[in-house]
This record gives C-alpha cells, structure tokens and sequence, in this order.
C-alpha cells in the first residue's frame, strides 16, 4: 500500500478468539503486531520491521485455527499489505475494520483515501479513521489530523487538525510528533513559532522520524532558529535522515556536500547521493545529478547520461531542466545541434514562465536555429525574460534595441545554468 504520507501503521490488542492455541496466536501478534497496541508494546513493530514472509506464515496458521479471529485478520491483512499483496489485504482489513478492530479501520481507511488499490472514498475513509481515533489508536488519531489538515473527506480545519496532532504525538507516534512540529513552522491552526517547532521536530527526530531530522536540518541550514546558517547541525540531520532512505535529505545533504558547505566539497559524494534521490523520482536531484554528469563533477562527464536524467526531471515538471536539455540540444554537448528537439524543450519551459527557457527561446527566434528568423519574436520572448528579472534576457533586449541590424552570431549562444536549488 502507498501509506498515506508516511503515516506510521500499527496494530491492536485483542483477545485470543475461542479455539485459538495460545502459541499460533501469539507467533502471529509476534511478527505482525505493532508497538502501539495495549499489551504488544514491546514485540510491536514498524511496517519496515516486519518480515513479510515470516509474519503471512504465522497469521496465516493463526486463522487457519481461527477464522473468524479479527485481530488475527487485521494482522494478517498487514502483512499482505506491506508485502504488496493488496488483493490478499484488502478483503481481511475490511472485514477486520466492519467488525471493529481499529488497526484495520486506519488502514482501510487510508487505502479508502489514498485510492491506489481501490476505488477512493474519502469520506468513508475518514470516517472510519475517525472511529479508530475516538477509540484511542493513536496512529488513527495522526491519520484522521492528516484528512482534517488537507481536507480529505472532512472539511479542511487546521485547528481540528493540530488537535489531534498533538494527541497522537503525546501518545508517541513520531511522525505526529514531526507533523506537530510543521504545524509552528507554517502557522496552521496556530502561532508562527519556529521555537516551538524546532522542539517538536526534535522530538519527532529524536524517536526516528526522518522527515522530522530532515526538516530540523532546513532549519539548521536556512538559519531559522539561530539566525546564522549552522551547515555542521544541518550535515548531522540530513545524513540521520538520509541514512533512513528520506531521499530530500539525500537531496539537501548533496547540495552542502557539493558546494562545501560544513565540510569539504566532495562532488563524488554529492553524486551518490543525488543519484539516490534520483532514483527515488526527486526531480531536483536529477537535475543536479545531471549538471554533474555534463560538467564532468565528481563523475566522469557524459552528455549522453545529462540528456537522459534532464528529461526524466521535466518530465517530473522541474522546467529548468527542460531548458538546460534545450540547450544540450541546441549542441552545447558539442553534438550535432539538433533543432527540433532544441525547440521542443525550450518551448516546453518556456510555455510554463520559465525566464532561462524565454531567453533561450529568444535566441532561437533571433538566429533561426531551426525556425524562420523573427526579430520581433526574439525581442518578446527577451522582454518577457527581462521582465522576470532574468539579466541576460535584459542584455539581449537592450542589443536589439540599440542595434536592430546586427545578425546574430553563428551556433547557439550560452547562458549561465539555473541555481542549483536543495
């Protein structure tokens, strides 16, 4: 299942069901219950924890004894869900959830509201979120802050939603914790308090949340809690983060490792990591992966493997990709120039206010790469750069205006990359 923004699953107390060995029940609660059920506490486990293969041959003994065990249903339907069987999980958590058990209403009621593996119902799912929630199953409780936080099947109340935040994060669901902690960072549902914020982000790290180390080192990095940039904080929550799989942090942790910021540049290790967060479909680390791969930084330089990772981060929507694969296009590479796809690309960020993309659309316009030669195109689509504050679209306004009858100069005409963002 696609959990729904990395909330944390978990299990629920029940009663061994009549028939049932005591052993078989309890190799089953063994391997698939979790740590936020009354009485598993301490043989609970995380989704991540769970041996799939291991906890589907337990449960699956258990209810073989005991078919109509409930507990033994939801705990079996999530070890069917996290081993991706979702057409083994589905019918066990809904039955598990009609009967009841909290652990299998949240996570019906998340896949009711994610709507990857059955037709969506919010406002079913959040109900039965809501049910798990009043019976005091504190995953539920940051599940249902979450529907009231982007409005998914309730109306949208950042109060209600800091709420039960909070009463997840003190009943110990980390990511509430980190969720808590966002909630003073942004202002929603409450006072602006990066202060506060940085505490419950804390927390939330401090118990294992990588999204909460990952936002702690932003803080760190941006400067908000001492007003100076503390990249060596920063470098220790990323990495935490990262070392947890949270490719942002993989992301962010590059960009300080590449430019030297707390710590020696090391391009190499900026690579790999971007090249995990890549993997992951970050845009933004296929960018800067690919920027590496066309410079030749800490990687040996390959055009062919920049165009490559170029357009899988348009195609993911980062448009100052698209126009740094125009530009490759338009035979920056040192490639035969090959106009149509130039154009293509250049446009394609173009269409969506991209300032570089307009400048270099402008260029193609003024020397026909590809396209009649249009002069006055040229000079709209280097008005629209300058008026986004783009300084070279402003020069080559300015050169045309001054000297209207120049001809443009032979091949494409370089301009500087975009800021790497982190």
């Amino acid at each position: 299942m696609n959990i729904r923004h990395l909330a944390l699953a978990a299990g629920i107390a029940a009663i061994t069901a009549p028939g049932l060995a005591a052993a078989t029940f309890d190799d089953c609660a063994r391997e698939a219950a979790s740590q936020y059920e009354a009485g598993y506490e301490d043989i609970g486990r995380n989704r991540s924890e769970i041996d799939t293969a291991a906890a589907i041959a337990a449960c699956e003994a258990a209810l073989a004894e005991a078919p109509d065990a409930v507990a033994v249903r939801a705990w079996l339907g999530r070890a069917y869900d996290v081993a991706g069987e979702a057409e083994k999980a589905l019918p066990l958590l809904e039955a598990a959830a009609d009967a009841g058990n909290p652990l299998a209403m949240t996570l019906f009621g998340d896949i009711l509201i994610v709507g990857d593996e059955t037709e969506p119902d919010m406002v079913r799912g959040s109900a039965l979120l809501q049910q798990a929630a009043d019976a005091g199953f504190a995953p539920a409780m940051d599940s249902l802050a979450l529907s009231y936080d982007y409005g998914e099947g309730v109306e949208q109340s950042y109060e209600t939603a800091l709420a039960w935040y909070r009463r997840a994060a003190d009943a110990g669901v980390p990511r509430a914790q980190t969720n808590v902690g966002l909630m003073y960072l942004e202002g929603l549902g409450t006072g602006r308090d990066p202060v506060a914020a940085s505490a419950w982000l804390l927390r939330g790290a401090t118990h294992g949340d990588a999204r909460g180390a990952y936002n702690l080192g932003k803080l760190y990095e941006t400067g908000a809690i001492t007003d100076l940039s503390d990249y060596a904080a920063a470098i220790g929550y990323y990495q935490q983060a990262s070392d947890a799989g949270y490719g942002l942090a993989s992301l962010a942790l590059g960009y300080l490792k590449q430019q030297g910021y707390g710590t020696r540049s090391d391009p190499s290790g900026a690579a790999a990591l971007y090249q995990y967060a890549a993997d992951q479909g970050i845009a933004q680390a296929q960018f800067n992966l690919a920027i590496l791969y066309e410079d030749g930084l800490g990687v040996s330089r390959d055009f062919a493997r920049a165009r490559m990772l170029y357009r899988q981060a348009a195609d993911n929507g980062l448009s100052d990709a698209a126009a740094n694969l125009g530009l490759l296009y338009l035979g920056q590479s040192g490639d035969t120039p090959d106009y149509e796809k130039a154009l293509l690309f250049t446009q394609r960020a173009a269409d969506v206010g991209n300032p570089i993309a307009l400048n270099n659309l402008g260029h193609i316009h003024e020397a026909g790469l590809g396209v009649a030669a249009d002069p006055a195109k040229a000079r709209e689509l280097y008005q629209r750069a300058a008026d986004l504050g783009y300084k070279p679209g402003a020069d080559n306004l300015a050169r045309l205006v001054d000297i209207p009858g120049e001809t443009p100069p032979a091949g494409p005409r370089l301009y500087p990359k975009s800021k790497i963002e982190n």
